[in-house]
């Protein structure tokens, strides 16, 4: 009936207005560098979180170093006895020199991501995709008056519908990880950060205030040995207060080392792979329509 091939025409006609419009919005949206601004930002934003956490991370190292390296001199009952308190600390030393490289390779990601997002947000290169959009239009409008088949309009689509993909790709991404660090991790990650600089100033601080060893009298007096002997008892007990303030640090960064471990390998490295993966089964859908 007359009525049915109206019909038709009509939710073509209406297909093809919403193809124009979703086409002609993404072409301005690439033109205007809005969503390259915003990506561009976020991304600093990541970045700079890596660059400070390997720094805190590092600098952490190094106070656990000189403290491995401090001893403590002790004389009971007159007998010397020198500990290094700083050894409580050598599995998170480890653990912190491994976290370094994961920070690296988190800051590489970010930097990989940078880079793309300077090539694919070219001038030119979105110029020549509006061009290549409104060409892709007027085969929809015009498939009569050009002569192009269906095949070859279906393979212009397909084709704006990958450099569209390749041009929103890594503000997308950035976008989205940014979303969820704000809405999982940031929490996290400033807890985390917070106890790795009070690790920090702890370690520094016992070492600072580890005792050297004191010279000894040829022949002391009663006097000065019965002070002695009260010095190194209290000596022993400050060393005992240390170690314990070592052990509690050495708990409390290593389970914040994990921690941010766990963020950036998520946000720099997992989530971005997951994200290109369903974005692949995306476009695979969409040019199998």
């Amino acid at each position: 009936p007359q009525w049915c091939t109206v019909a038709a025409m009509n939710t073509v006609i209406l297909r093809r207005l919403l193809l124009t419009a979703l086409l002609l919005a993404l072409a301005a949206l690439a033109v205007s560098g809005i969503a390259d601004r915003q990506g561009e930002h976020y991304l600093q934003q990541g970045l700079k979180r890596a660059l400070v956490t390997f720094a805190v991370s590092r600098a952490l190292n190094g106070v656990i170093s000189v403290a491995q390296e401090t001893e403590i001199s002790l004389e009971p009952a007159g007998v010397g006895v020198t500990l290094l308190p700083g050894e409580i600390l050598d599995p998170v030393n480890d653990l912190i020199e491994r976290f370094s490289w994961i920070m690296l390779a988190a800051t590489t990601s970010l930097g990989l991501q940078q880079l793309f997002a300077t090539i694919f947000g070219w001038r030119v290169f979105s110029w020549m995709l509006l061009g290549w959009t409104l060409f892709a239009i007027f085969l929809v409008w015009q498939p009569a008056l050009t002569g192009a088949p269906w095949r070859w309009r279906r393979i212009v689509l397909r084709m704006t519908v990958v450099f569209f993909v390749l041009r929103f790709l890594t503000p997308v991404i950035a976008v989205s990880g940014e979303a969820v660090y704000r809405l999982f991790l940031q929490e996290r990650y400033e807890a985390s950060m917070q106890t790795l600089q009070t690790a920090r100033q702890e370690v520094a601080e016992v070492e600072k205030n580890a005792s050297a060893p004191q010279p000894t009298a040829s022949s002391p007096s009663l006097l000065e040995q019965a002070k002695r002997l009260y010095e190194s008892a209290r000596d022993g007990l400050d060393v005992r207060e240390r170690m314990a303030r070592l052990s509690a640090v050495a708990t409390q960064a290593t389970e914040s080392t994990i921690e941010l471990i766990v963020i950036f390998v998520f946000q720099t490295i997992l989530f971005p792979l997951l994200f290109l993966w369903l974005l692949a089964k995306l476009v695979r859908a969409l040019l199998g329509t």
